[in-house]
């Protein structure tokens, strides 16, 4: 039964004023940590809980309403914004009766956009603000018909990590503080709109106007929206999965194993706590693999290969419910705890599920490149825990967070047997459970627990590159490749039956530096690489073909920058192109073209790539 707004403030009330413990008093122990990235004053008031009433307009692309915060605290209340229209502000005691009250927008900076100044008067305890969003808010990826997989109908979707949700709701955008949500979409009655929360609406007719509710204290990062013409077919008794109709078949069968995956989550880090998991897979022109959004991955279509080979995001993702969503990195600079243990637990899923020598030559490949990044970076963000003080927290995201974080914990593992790190991950997700912490948390949390541990942990967080007590991740599967690769360059015949995408790829990396066009051409009429529907191998053929300007090829890269919006795919396409004169000029052109279809998030990126 759904309760009044009044009645589900009071039910948070009282668990803030600790008649019932639980989730919230469990996050109150977190003591309050600042946040460079955030202009929140949480010492002083701090919102708890959020409720949300927007209307989305597809022709406006704005989104516009209210949202009521119930603050704890007194006083004056901060709240980041970004390239938001504030219309009015407004206080009450009890949650029914608002009086207007006073509120002032400062100046912008380019990073972390406005801050939000309302005075709280005495005894007032929430704050509704009313707003509209702008047509370019940063967070909100607004597409056309035609950018779509059904080109029929226009498509919303957000983005919120990490400091984006401040550009569609005026809240407290920190990692630090965590909040429940309830939400009121609505929009046109063919259109269905979905939330990272609880939405029993998921089998229904769409009706325009749908409600969700977040139980669950969470980062401001997490909250997310879609709305389109979406489907939603069952894939488990907890699972499922969200997308256009055209792909609905393709992704249900990409994604049967999502049972599974939960399971064997479960089984090795403890019971999963967001009760449901369900998969929206998004059109191509998302930025990035995958978003963890609780109960709701957001995921690339570029992963929907037809033989479940790149559903190793999906268990990434499904690793973030427990390190990430479960426990977050208090602060940006803290990254490493979000996606360290995730890329482990990742590894560890993939084990049970698809064999040890699976899971070894996915984490041998991060690793080689992790050191291929890492030998481009400068020394400081070569650190586990890195400085982003004056910089963009998007800085921050290179491999150095994922690939050695998960290293580091690998080699802890390694020294004092999983028979005893199993027992401490566990304990640690227990113990953070719906909390968000730093690095210097964890660090004593480490030597309480595992005391025994010669590990020099501060080397691995505080020091550049990798320590001499980094593990050695090999795998036979590559080492196989290699044994091809090297009777390839002698014009051998080799041996590629079974291989999967993992070993394409090392194949492909693994290709001398100078390739002849006559080279070129044998091994797309050898293996068919230009018609490839494996998005990874086809990107990696695509750099290839760039590099030694391969023409049949060509064609199928303009198609693929026109179709795919994941950084990860066309930054190095781009990049490639722009080592030259004559490709850069051509990337440019490319570029202009194809803009439209890329998120901001991949667009700033591109554009700074051919700004040099």
């Amino acid at each position: 039964m759904r309760i009044s707004l009044e009645a589900w403030m009071l039910a948070v009330a009282v668990l803030l004023s600790g008649c019932a413990p639980k989730l919230e008093e469990v996050n109150s122990q977190v003591p309050v940590v600042k946040d460079i990235h955030s202009y929140a004053n949480p010492a002083e008031a701090r919102v708890r809980h959020i409720e949300l009433d927007l209307q989305v307009d597809f022709e406006k692309r704005t989104l516009a309403g209210t949202v009521v915060h119930l603050i704890e605290g007194k006083g004056k209340v901060i709240f980041d914004t970004k390239d938001l229209k504030i219309e009015k502000a407004e206080a009450s005691k009890n949650g029914k009766e608002f009086q207007p009250t006073t509120f002032k927008l400062g100046a912008a900076d380019k990073i972390l956009g406005a801050p939000l100044e309302v005075v709280l008067p005495e005894g007032a305890r929430y704050l509704r603000i009313s707003y509209e969003t702008s047509p370019t808010a940063y967070a909100l990826q607004w597409l056309t018909p035609q950018q779509t997989a059904g080109k029929k109908a226009p498509y919303l979707y957000t983005q919120g990590e990490p400091i984006n949700t401040r550009s569609w709701i005026p809240l407290q955008d920190s990692p630090g503080i965590r909040i429940t949500y309830r939400a009121r979409i609505r929009t046109q009655p063919n259109f269905f709109a979905v939330m990272s929360a609880n939405n029993d609406q998921r089998t229904s007719a769409p009706t325009g106007d749908y409600l969700f509710d977040m139980a669950q204290p969470v980062p401001p990062y997490l909250l997310a929206l879609a709305v389109g013409e979406l489907q939603f077919r069952m894939i488990g008794a907890r699972t499922g999965v969200y997308t256009e109709k055209v792909m609905l078949d393709a992704a249900a069968h990409e994604f049967s194993d999502l049972d599974s995956m939960v399971t064997a989550a479960e089984q090795l880090f403890g019971s999963y706590r967001w009760d449901r998991y369900d998969v929206l897979v998004l059109p191509p022109s998302f930025p990035i693999g995958g978003m963890e959004n609780p109960r709701l991955t957001f995921a690339t279509p570029t992963i929907i290969a037809g033989d479940k080979s790149l559903v190793s995001l999906i268990s990434h993702e499904l690793a973030h419910s427990w390190s990430g969503n479960l426990v977050t990195n208090a602060t940006w600079s803290d990254f490493w705890l979000n996606e360290g243990f995730t890329v482990y637990v990742e590894r560890r899923i993939q084990e049970v599920l698809y064999s040890k020598q699976r899971s070894e030559m996915e984490f041998a490949i991060e690793v080689a490149e992790l050191k291929q990044e890492m030998a481009t970076l400068p020394e400081k963000d070569q650190l586990l825990y890195v400085d982003l003080a004056g910089r963009d927290p998007e800085d921050g995201v290179t491999l150095v967070p994922y690939v050695k974080g998960a290293l580091m914990l690998r080699a802890i593992e390694e020294e004092v047997g999983r028979e005893r790190f199993d027992p401490f991950v566990r304990g640690y997700f227990d113990q953070f459970a719906f909390q968000s912490i730093t690095t210097g948390m964890f660090e004593a949390y480490l030597k309480g627990k595992l005391p025994e541990l010669k590990l020099d942990v501060k080397e691995w967080i505080y020091k550049p590159g990798l320590p001499k007590s980094c593990p050695v991740i090999s795998s036979f599967l590559l080492a196989n490749v290699d044994v091809e690769i090297a009777k390839w360059k002698k014009g051998q015949p080799i041996q590629t039956k079974d291989w999967v995408a993992q070993q394409w790829l090392h194949f492909l990396r693994g290709l001398p530096a100078e390739l002849t066009a006559d080279q070129m051409a044998k091994l797309d009429r050898e293996f068919q690489f230009t018609k490839s529907k494996n998005s990874e191998t086809l990107d990696a053929w695509l750099i290839l073909a760039i590099r030694h300007k391969y023409a049949p090829a060509q064609v199928a890269l303009e198609e693929f920058l026109s179709r795919v919006g994941r950084q990860k795919f066309i930054k190095p396409l781009y990049q490639e192109m722009a080592k030259t004169g004559e490709g850069k000029a051509r990337a440019k052109a490319l570029f202009a073209k194809n803009k439209a279809n890329y998120h901001p998030i991949a667009s700033s990126a591109i554009e700074a790539l051919l700004a040099k």
